[in-house]
């Protein structure tokens, strides 16, 4: 199994959402891994596992902020998404209206 150090930051949508579902409540001390990374430097992070890769999301205060705003930031991030294609240019159709007559001619 494949073991990647992430931010979440950079999850897609349904890491993101996974992650929400596994620490929906927070995360406590049992949940944290910590290491030291090449630097020296101390890591914290919570781990998240899929079929085939276990990924090892960074702590950090952001991290708690997303947690607790993860499903206010999805319907926001949802209603701008319905903005943008209500707001796209869509090239109006042109119709050219014939009488009964001309049409009943053509066929």
């Amino acid at each position: 199994m494949i073991r990647k150090l992430i931010d979440h930051k950079k999850l897609d949508r349904n890491l993101a959402a996974k992650l929400y579902e596994t620490y929906a409540d927070g995360y406590g001390d049992d949940d944290i891994i910590t290491f030291k990374n090449v630097r020296g430097e101390i890591i914290e992070t919570v781990e998240l596992k899929t079929n085939d890769t276990i990924y090892l999301v960074k702590i950090s205060t952001s991290l708690a902020n997303f947690i607790s705003n993860f499903e206010e930031n999805i319907g926001k991030e949802s209603d701008s998404q319905v903005e943008d294609i209500l707001e796209e240019d869509v090239p109006s159709a042109t119709l050219e209206l014939q009488s009964e007559e001309e049409f009943n001619d053509e066929f």
